[in-house]
């Protein structure tokens, strides 16, 4: 097993594209995972009167660096900034803006164009886009993720079910999901959005409804070829309970079709959160997402480097993960007809 794993990987470096995107695509799930790091607010740490404090974990009020009120230090403020810097010294994460952080201090009006202070410019609200793009990120590639394991949970189940018991346990099965999957989605999503309060955990609940569906047949396929198999008849011979023969025995074989599935489904997932962000039936304001900053450039064609923020990340990732699906396939494909040629 260690060695047709070891083949296929070999086989998958061999697709520079897809190898490359991977790296491409562990170094941007990396660098957004640390997003709060990079582009936040608040300090990573501050130096006060030879004391440490560390903002980003908790919050400190103004009179504790000498400031003059009892709420939370703001720590844009040039006034606290000069406070601190009297006594010990401050330090600002590489962007010192969150994604929810207004900016009163704009040469021009918003939304601003790129500069030096903001690469990407800012949005209609005075946003830096640069931020919000990588708080974007975060979250899309955390919604898809988990959107993703969700529904291949639910889709090799079914499927597993579905191929092995046959009968009229698959001929129900089928008609189910004829019938789930005839139902126009995207309205349906637009219908439960706008009933239900929009939060992360909702949109996940009411977009997998629907998500799991499309890797049904393949696992389905993969246990109607197997379950015949005179391996399978033995192990039913023997005694061997039918779900230990599903999850010990046909379930690995079926795992190695439908994980090349799997970059295709994160890349519909993220696409559906992008698709209801836009639409505004998304997560609440002023969460950051891809859809969202789309939108605000639909909604300010003056300002065209927030659509084009928005197009060029949601592209990039998508065609990173299309890149490395294709490179999974065709590895698998190779080593499948080299099975068959032995």
């Amino acid at each position: 097993m260690e060695r047709l794993y070891k083949r296929r990987f070999a086989a998958f470096k061999q697709n520079r594209r897809a190898y490359l995107s991977l790296w491409i695509f562990v170094c941007l799930f990396a660098v957004c995972m640390g997003a709060e790091f990079i582009a936040n607010d608040k300090p990573l740490f501050v130096y006060y009167e030879k004391q440490f404090y560390f903002p980003m974990w908790r919050d400190y009020p103004e009179t504790t660096f000498g400031g003059d009120f009892e709420s939370r230090a703001n720590y844009s403020d040039p006034y606290l900034q000069e406070r601190i810097n009297q006594k010990g010294f401050l330090l600002m994460p590489i962007i010192p803006y969150a994604y929810d952080s207004v900016i009163y201090t704009l040469d021009t009006p918003a939304p601003s164009p790129p500069s030096l202070k903001n690469l990407l410019g800012t949005d209609d609200l005075g946003r830096d886009v640069l931020a919000r793009l990588l708080y974007g990120l975060k979250t899309s590639i955390l919604f898809g993720l988990v959107l993703t394991s969700f529904s291949a949970l639910i889709g090799l189940f079914v499927g597993a079910v579905c191929g092995y018991f046959g009968g009229k346990v698959d001929l129900f099965g089928q008609r189910l999901i004829e019938i789930w999957s005839g139902m126009p989605i995207l309205f349906v999503l637009i219908i439960f959005a706008s009933l239900l309060k929009p939060t992360f955990w909702t949109i996940l609940f009411v977009v997998l409804l629907f998500s799991w569906v499309s890797l049904v047949p393949f696992v389905r396929a993969e246990f109607l070829k197997v379950r015949n198999l005179d391996y399978i008849k033995a192990a039913k011979m023997l005694g061997v309970g039918h779900w230990r023969i599903i999850f010990h025995h046909i379930l690995p074989n079926a795992l190695v079709a439908t994980l090349t599935y799997i970059p295709f489904i994160l890349c519909g997932s993220i696409t559906a959160l992008a698709s209801l962000d836009f639409l505004g039936l998304g997560l609440p304001p002023p969460s950051a997402s891809l859809g969202e900053i789309l939108a605000q450039g639909k909604n300010n064609l003056n300002a065209p480097w927030l659509g084009l923020s928005g197009f060029f990340a949601l592209s990039l990732l998508l065609c990173l993960l299309v890149f490395i699906g294709e490179g999974l396939r065709d590895a698998y494909r190779a080593e499948a007809i080299r099975e068959s040629k032995i």
